[in-house]
């Protein structure tokens, strides 16, 4: 008769591995599914009315990707660009804004123009959209060089962190919202938005270029957990539990 499996304290301590990664992988599931939650609810902001721009220019850190309305004029001697990015089409935007050649361009920049605010001593960072690396240069597209006062409505974005492993911008040439250098640089206060896509012009910028950039490798996460929690188990098993009912 096999007589009860009698387990050492050191066999109990190494059980708390497979336990810890099982509680892990539950809880990056939780992770997951408020990180999507949030972003649902962020998508959502975007598609609001447009609010007017507040008196305290501060309040838009609490307003991230709510739509406001701006009124001003373009500072086209500051722009300076984002990329390289790929492109986000939303219709026929490709077709109104002629910017495309014939082959196609799918890779490029986007083109950040300071906007001196109307009757407002403020100027705020606006991303006009998205150009193909042919049409780069502001020379190439004239048409979109708007010189007459402006009111368009753009998503209100915050800065961003330098991502791992990215090297510093250069220039007038950024690769992340470096909002610091990049007010530095134009002049302009630490407010950024994007256009949305009905500010784009022919042979200009195609607005409508807004990401909702929120990391989610929750799922990633929940894999590595419960591959862990199972591969351990297994090994608790094998090691300690199936040897000493031997």
């Amino acid at each position: 008769e096999r007589r009860g499996v009698q387990i050492t304290p050191w066999g109990w301590i190494l059980l708390v591995i497979p336990a810890t990664t099982f509680g892990l992988g539950c809880w990056q599931v939780q992770r997951k599914r408020w990180k999507e939650n949030l972003i649902a609810d962020l998508e959502q902001k975007a598609k609001q009315p447009p609010a007017e721009l507040p008196e305290n220019l501060e309040d838009l850190g609490k307003m991230e990707y709510r739509p406001v309305i701006l009124r001003g004029h373009f500072l086209h001697d500051r722009e300076i660009y984002m990329g390289p990015r790929s492109f986000i089409q939303h219709g026929d935007a490709t077709s109104r804004s002629g910017v495309f050649s014939k082959q196609g361009n799918t890779t490029g920049y986007l083109v950040i123009t300071p906007l001196k605010l109307e009757g407002r001593e403020e100027i705020i960072l606006v991303n006009r959209g998205w150009v193909p690396r042919n049409l780069l240069k502001p020379s190439t597209r004239q048409d979109g060089q708007i010189t007459k006062p402006v009111e368009l409505v753009g998503i209100v974005k915050l800065g961003e962190n330098r991502p791992q492993f990215s090297p510093e911008s250069k220039g007038d040439h950024f690769l992340y919202r470096d909002l610091s250098k990049m007010c530095s640089l134009t002049g302009a206060d630490p407010y950024f938005v994007d256009a949305d896509e009905a500010s784009s012009v022919p042979g200009g910028p195609i607005g409508g270029q807004t990401r909702v950039t929120i990391r989610n490798e929750h799922l990633s996460y929940i894999v590595t957990w419960f591959s862990l929690s199972a591969a351990t188990g297994i090994i608790w098993y094998r090691q300690i539990l199936r040897r000493k009912a031997l």
